[in-house]
């Protein structure tokens, strides 16, 4: 029987725990599949160990509006503001401004 894409992406973890791209992917698997904690235990993750990979800012912030977390996500998109702004990654720093603008006043 042929693995899903989350079963190898689980795999290629455990060999390489540090890789920032494979655990964004597995989090984002995990959350299309409908396993919200397991997605969520992965942002995390990202959010303390590589709080330099910006993508994440933007997944992690949409996983916890689709979850009903508005105000978790307004500070993720805050924070990953910051951190795209002083990575110089003005297109990354649109994208979360715009979802911030979408989230609208606290």
């Amino acid at each position: 029987m042929e693995k899903t894409r989350i079963e190898r992406l689980e795999e290629t973890l455990e060999s390489s725990p540090d890789n920032a791209f494979v655990r964004y992917a597995l989090a984002i698997e995990l959350a299309n599949a409908d396993r919200a904690d397991a997605a969520w235990k992965q942002f995390e993750i990202l959010l303390q160990r590589h709080p330099d990979y910006s993508a994440t800012y933007y997944q992690a912030g949409k996983f916890l509006v689709k979850q009903e977390r508005r105000d978790e996500a307004r500070r993720v998109i805050v924070r990953g503001i910051a951190v795209t702004r002083g990575q110089g990654n003005l297109h990354a720093q649109s994208e979360l401004e715009a979802a911030l603008a979408e989230l609208g006043a606290p």
